[in-house]
Parts: C-alpha cells; sequence; structure tokens
C-alpha cells in the first residue's frame, strides 16, 4: 500500500511559479512510477507528468517547456515545478503511483494509488 499526501497548492498571479509536493508512505515507493495529473470542474483528468524510479520523465503537452517533475526517492517525495503559470493551469492537482516501474501512462486508468489534491488557482 501507498497512500500520497500532496502539498503546495494556493493562489498565484499569472506568470508567476508554484512547487507541488507529493509525499509518499510505504518502503516501496522508490520503485514506483510516480505522476501528476490535474482535473478542472467539468473536465476529465488530465496527464501532466510522470517519472519513472530511475529517473525518465513524460510531460503532457500542458505542462511541456513549463513544468518539471523530479523525485527524491530517499525522502519518498515528488515535486512538480511549475513555471509562467496561466489562468487555464487552475485546477485540482493530484499525485500518483503506478507499480508498473517502468510505465509511464497518461490514462488515469493505469494508475493505483492517488492523493487528496491540491488546488493550484492561477489569477489574471
Amino acid at each position: 500500500q501507498v497512500q500520497l499526501v500532496e502539498s503546495g497548492g494556493g493562489l498565484v498571479q499569472a506568470g508567476g511559479s508554484l512547487r507541488l509536493s507529493c509525499a509518499a508512505s510505504g518502503r516501496t515507493f522508490s520503485s514506483y512510477t510516480m505522476g501528476w495529473f490535474r482535473q478542472a470542474p467539468g473536465k476529465e483528468r488530465e496527464f501532466v507528468a510522470a517519472i519513472t524510479s530511475s529517473g525518465r520523465t513524460r510531460y503532457g503537452d500542458s505542462g511541456k517547456d513549463r513544468f518539471t517533475i523530479s523525485r527524491d526517492n530517499a525522502e519518498n517525495t515528488g515535486y512538480l515545478q511549475m513555471n509562467s503559470l496561466k489562468p487555464e493551469d487552475t485546477s485540482v492537482y493530484y499525485c500518483a503511483a503506478d507499480s508498473w516501474a517502468s510505465r509511464l501512462s497518461s490514462s488515469p486508468k493505469s494508475w493505483e494509488y492517488w492523493g487528496q489534491g491540491t488546488q493550484v488557482t492561477v489569477s489574471s
């Protein structure tokens, strides 16, 4: 079992930055792929980025060139650095974990564990 807790969301002006954190419990988290998704009201959950245990990454179109995913396996923590934020980035951001270590799936159905989400609001 893996439990995930996100933090770092908040209100920021357009053009600003935020760093989201995902703290994981469970001794095997370092072997899991970790990802970030987001969901705005009335919309489907959208893939943002993912990183394998070895550091291989994949980005969705929404975060490409502006967001950076990283992880600290020793601290059982993952991060999403978001720069040049836009109002359309406003969403609840979710951390997820997948025990299939080499997979970088963009489908929410592939991910086994989810955090409770953290709200990010970007004002214009």
